[in-house]
C-alpha cells in the first residue's frame, strides 16, 4: 500500500479534478503489476496495473488507494475490470465518498466472491487526497493560504512593496504548490497593486494542469491590460452585479456572487469552485482576503514561506482584520511539517479546530 501511494502521489499535478490513485497487484511478496491514474479522462490505477500484469493478475491481491469505482464515465468500471481479471483480494486504503461511487465498488467485488478488506494506510490516503475528499464530504475545496513573510511577520513595506521577500528557491517551490491546487484565489486589490500572472512555471507544461486564476473583482475595477486576462491559464471573475456585464467586455469567463458590504461571500464563492470541480484552492492575495478566510474559519492549510530579514513596524501584516480582545480568542495552529527551503524556512500549518 505505501507503494500504491508512492505510485499516487506521481498524479499530484495531472488527475485534477479526479483523485490520486496507486494500485498495485501481487503474488504473495512478488509485485506483478502497478499504476497509478496519470490524467483526467485517462485509464484508472486498476486498469494500468491489470494491463502491465496480464494473467498474473489471476488469484492476485490489488492493493489501491481508493476504492475502485463501479459507474462507467469516461472510462468503464474499475470494479468490473479486477473481477473479469480473476484477483482474490483488493485492499483499500479508504472507500470513496462520490456518489457514484460510495461503497457500490467493494460491494460488486464482495458479490464477485473477492475477499475484501478497508483501512490499511487510510491516514495516508485520505491525507494525500484531503483536497478531493473535501469537494465531495464538505462541498467545498480545501484551502491553503500561502504568505511570505520577513523575521518580523510582515509581508510588504508600508508601501506594499514585497518583491522579493523571499528566495529564488522559496518561489520555484510556491510553484510546486501552485501545480497540485485546481485553482489560484486573489481579489482585486492584489492584482491592481501588483498586477501577478498567476500561472505555474515548472517548465514542461505538459507536467500539470494549469489551475484556474479565481480573481474576486466586486466591482469590477481590473483594468484588462491585466496579467490575469492572459491566455497563459484559464481565469474566473467573480463579481456582485450582473447588470454591469453587459457593458463588460473583458474575455474571462464571469460569475456572479452575493455579497455584503462590498465583499463577496467567500463560503459562495468555495461552493462555486466546488461545482466547477475544483478539489484544492491556493489564496495568493494580501491581508484583507487572508484575515477575511481566517475569521470565517476556512483556512485548511497556512503555506507560510519566513524569510531571513526585517522589514520593520510599518510593514503589513499577515492578516488584517483579525482584533483579538483576550489570548483565549487567539486562532492555534499546529506545526504540520517544516523545511529550509534556499535561505528561507517554509512552514505548513493547520489550524487547531474546536
Amino acid at each position: 500500500m505505501a507503494r500504491a501511494l508512492e505510485l499516487a502521489e506521481r498524479g499530484a499535478f495531472t488527475t485534477k479534478p479526479n483523485p490520486m490513485v496507486g494500485c498495485v497487484l501481487a503474488q504473495g511478496d512478488v509485485v506483478v503489476g502497478e499504476g497509478w491514474h496519470v490524467r483526467a479522462g485517462g485509464p484508472h490505477a486498476e486498469a494500468i496495473a491489470l494491463a502491465a500484469a496480464g494473467t498474473r493478475a489471476q488469484g492476485a491481491t490489488a492493493y489501491v488507494t481508493l476504492e475502485p469505482c463501479a459507474h462507467t464515465g469516461r472510462t468503464p468500471p474499475c470494479a468490473d475490470a479486477l473481477i473479469k481479471a480473476g484477483v482474490a483480494r483488493v485492499v483499500a486504503a479508504i472507500g470513496d465518498p462520490f456518489s457514484e461511487v460510495a461503497g457500490r465498488g467493494l460491494e460488486s467485488l464482495h458479490r464477485a466472491g473477492i475477499v475484501v478488506e478497508t483501512g490499511l494506510m487510510a491516514a495516508a490516503a485520505r491525507e494525500q487526497n484531503r483536497g478531493f475528499l473535501s469537494r465531495v464530504e464538505r462541498g467545498r475545496p480545501w484551502v491553503r493560504v500561502k504568505l511570505a513573510m520577513s523575521l518580523d511577520g510582515r509581508t510588504a513595506l508600508a508601501d506594499g512593496s514585497s518583491r522579493w521577500i523571499t528566495s529564488e528557491d522559496a518561489r520555484a517551490d510556491a510553484h510546486r504548490w501552485r501545480a497540485r491546487c485546481g485553482a489560484l484565489l486573489t481579489a482585486s486589490g492584489t492584482v491592481l497593486a501588483d498586477n501577478p500572472h498567476l500561472t505555474v512555471r515548472l517548465g514542461d507544461a505538459t507536467e500539470f494542469v494549469p489551475p484556474l486564476r479565481v480573481v474576486l473583482d466586486p466591482g469590477l475595477a481590473i483594468p484588462e491590460r491585466s496579467h490575469v486576462f492572459d491566455a497563459a491559464a484559464p481565469t474566473l471573475l467573480l463579481h456582485d452585479d450582473d447588470a454591469r456585464v453587459a457593458t463588460y467586455q473583458r474575455g474571462p469567463d464571469r460569475a456572479v456572487v452575493a455579497s455584503a458590504g462590498g465583499r463577496l461571500d467567500l463560503m459562495e464563492v468555495l461552493k462555486l469552485l466546488a461545482q466547477r470541480g475544483v478539489n484544492e484552492v491556493q489564496t495568493e492575495a494580501g491581508a484583507t482576503l487572508a484575515g477575511a478566510l481566517l475569521g470565517l474559519g476556512l483556512v485548511d492549510e497556512l503555506l507560510l514561506y519566513v524569510a531571513p530579514c526585517v522589514l520593520g513596524a510599518g510593514g503589513l501584516p499577515l492578516f488584517a482584520g483579525v482584533d483579538l480582545a483576550a489570548m483565549s480568542d487567539r486562532y492555534g495552529f499546529s506545526w504540520f511539517d517544516q523545511r529550509r527551503v534556499g535561505n528561507d524556512w517554509r512552514i505548513l500549518l493547520r489550524p487547531q479546530r474546536s
